[in-house]
């Protein structure tokens, strides 16, 4: 009897202890909290998530989603003061029936003030709206009496008159005590399901059914789904429609946080995710319609919307000023042609910073007002070669803040560039951007691979990771001085990605701005007499060159000097220092940088020591590291050069690569010791 009594006295302070998370309902203890448990370091943490994803049917509307959220979050620091403000995406159509809405807002900030909880309520004046596209809207929230320690907790329901769910996330840049997930959708209505096989953590997600119920007035016209897509049957005399819902549950404790690390493409490509794509939509007594079935389908579906495959057909708008631009060039000479159409689109359309791989607002138009999202003015770029006598094809992207397309879908890209076929080669072309080339895009369409359409309809996969090496080649002139200073000449010369950088970084700047970018930390420097060529000469490479004068270059030791022939240019600190990667680097392209230095000896040193040459390697060619000295005379001559072949590195060969880079940096930083005669 006793052991009884114990039992039940033990389950009720469970009970009492037990977190509630029935909304308002915080607790002081979660207040006094001054860090994780698990993750001290955590800025904030997720305490609570819900997300109720149902479709409710209302008569003469069909079935609308319903996506329910609620959150409560600590913020530990003043470094989480960003978690207090929340966006919200809104895809807004042109009629009022094709537009997602906000509903039910209701959000507050509890903080602990004299041994007692405050809260403190979101007011219409901490709530804006903003367009931030022509289908696009945000809904932004920031929370009042923000202060460390605090909670933030809100809930709200977006309504969508569409049936595609986004992707449902599991993990965060900050740890979820506690999430609580159900998808609910009618049955008419059949997902293909994926979790993201590159995520670390992997959610258990259970599957059933329940029952729905639709009630029909006499007068009302039973549609089972939404009126943009038609279908239905008829039931005028009223009653009620019994249907199947697929459910999705999950219930998780202790999710952990994404891990943050150097060189990632993109952390969301990691990130443990529930993946829906709209299979097939199956109207009662009507035929079943399939939609994303598979990537021939899908690819079929893009090509056949009015603002893709139409846009690849119009031509009339561009005609006389290509045929005159064309004119007395060979229609035999297909590089030249391509790249007349290339410039000619880049100086005439300007990118309004919109992403797309659907035409915004209509080819035509956006050649005649010169601006347009990347749909319009890449599908125009694909148009016009074609007209020029190439074969050129439109390449579906996903860019690398959209996430890896895993299953076929039409919404999983969100971009668009273009591809010609040269002989046996393919070039692919971005005309969204003042300083891109051919095969040389923007870093963020660098996501794997591509999906290029035919004409005829077939597709297939194109990969985008550059193949093509982007180089740095660095002369040094040093000229050492008995007061520990360094001067001479410096000359840099890049090409490709690394040419683009250069461009992108200094373009619009003066030569104050840019020798200020260049000095920094770079030590107590002095440049002068900047030399920058052909920055806005997209086919030449970019050459950079200056004098300078480095303070404090060497030391002086019991009489010795002690220099690091490479000054400023060496890299002094390893970006890999975890002892595990749970994530690729990614370097974006192969890289060959090489640099040539040469250390003039100043009068009354001889060479005491000289850092050997020495090779390393990574994994066989992936990675290769070689550093020369000599003496040549009055001169001491480095030749240091870094090839990185391979520009993913697996999370397996990361301590590997690890070794490779670390022994890089030390070698870098050798020193040379010179003593006096």
């Amino acid at each position: 009897m006793k052991k009884l009594i114990v039992i039940a006295v033990l389950f009720l302070a469970q009970t009492i202890t037990a977190q509630n998370y029935k909304f308002g309902k915080v607790s002081e203890e979660e207040l006094l909290e001054k860090s994780h448990p698990d993750y001290p370091e955590a800025v904030a943490a997720i305490l609570y998530s819900k997300k109720q994803v149902s479709f409710q049917y209302y008569q003469g509307r069909g079935f609308v989603q319903n996506n329910e959220v609620h959150q409560r979050i600590k913020i530990y620091t003043k470094e989480g003061f960003d978690y207090a403000t929340k966006i919200i995406s809104l895809y807004q159509g042109e009629r009022s029936s094709s537009r997602e809405e906000v509903k039910g807002l209701k959000a507050y900030t509890y903080n602990l003030e004299g041994g007692k909880i405050v809260k403190d309520k979101l007011t219409k004046d901490g709530i804006f709206d903003e367009e931030t596209s022509k289908y696009r809207n945000t809904t932004k929230f920031t929370m009042p009496n923000i202060k460390e320690g605090c909670i933030i907790e809100y809930e709200y329901i977006v309504q969508s008159p569409f049936t595609g769910i986004d992707d449902v996330t599991f993990q965060q840049l900050i740890p979820i005590k506690r999430m609580e997930l159900k998808v609910s959708t009618p049955e008419y209505y059949k997902y293909s399901k994926i979790l993201n096989p590159r995520a670390t953590f992997v959610p258990t997600i259970e599957e059933t059914k329940e029952s729905g119920r639709i009630t029909i007035t006499s007068r009302a016209t039973f549609k089972a789904g939404l009126q943009s897509q038609g279908g239905g049957r008829n039931k005028s005399s009223g009653g009620t429609i019994n249907y199947q819902a697929d459910v999705l549950i999950g219930n998780m404790d202790n999710i952990p946080p994404l891990k943050d690390e150097n060189y990632v493409d993109n952390l969301s490509n990691y990130q443990a995710k529930l993946i829906l794509e709209l299979e097939e939509i199956a109207w009662p007594d009507e035929p079943i319609k399939y939609l994303s079935t598979s990537w021939e389908k899908v690819t079929k579906t893009i090509y056949d919307d009015s603002d893709f495959g139409d846009q690849l057909k119009k031509n009339n708008y561009y005609e006389d000023d290509l045929n005159a631009l064309l004119s007395g060039v060979p229609e035999t000479d297909l590089p030249q042609r391509a790249a007349i159409v290339f410039n000619h689109v880049k100086s005439k359309v300007k990118w309004n910073d919109y992403y797309g791989y659907t035409s915004e607002q209509g080819v035509a138009k956006a050649y005649k007002q010169g601006t347009g999202n990347s749909g319009d003015i890449n599908l125009m770029l694909t148009s016009m070669l074609r007209y020029a006598g190439l074969d050129a094809n439109p390449v579906l992207v996903s860019t690398k803040s959209n996430g890896i397309p895993l299953i076929p879908t039409r919404s999983g890209f969100n971009y668009v560039i273009s591809a010609v076929s040269l002989g046996d080669s393919m070039i692919l072309l971005d005309a969204t951007r003042k300083f891109t080339t051919a095969n040389i895009l923007p870093t963020n369409s660098l996501n794997w691979l591509g999906r290029l359409i035919k004409e005829d309809g077939s597709s297939g996969w194109v990969d985008l990771i550059p193949k093509i090496t982007s180089n740095e080649s660095v002369s040094l002139n040093v000229k050492l001085s008995s007061d520990l200073s360094a001067s001479g000449k410096a000359r840099h010369q890049f090409t490709n990605y690394q040419a683009k950088n250069i461009r992108n970084r200094f373009d619009n700047y003066n030569n104050e701005e840019i020798i200020k970018s260049l000095e920094k930390d770079k030590g107590e420097i002095d440049i002068t007499e900047l030399e920058l060529e052909h920055m806005y000469d997209i086919n030449e490479a970019v050459s950079e060159s200056y004098s300078y004068v480095l303070n404090n270059a060497m030391e002086d030791i019991g009489g010795n000097l002690y220099v690091t022939p490479l000054l400023f240019l060496a890299s002094k600190e390893n970006p890999f220092k975890e002892d595990v990667r749970s994530y690729p680097i990614d370097f974006v392209y192969p890289i060959a940088d090489k640099y040539m230095v040469n250390v003039m000896i100043p009068e009354g040193y001889t060479v005491e020591s000289l850092p050997e040459s020495v090779k390393y390697q990574f994994n066989g060619t992936d990675g290769e590291f070689t550093y020369l000295s000599k003496l040549n005379g009055n001169f001491i001559q480095f030749s240091v050069s870094l090839d990185l072949n391979k520009t993913l590195i697996l999370p397996e060969e990361y301590q590997q690569f690890k070794e490779f880079y670390q022994l890089m940096i030390e070698k870098q930083t050798e020193q040379v010791v010179l003593k006096k005669i």
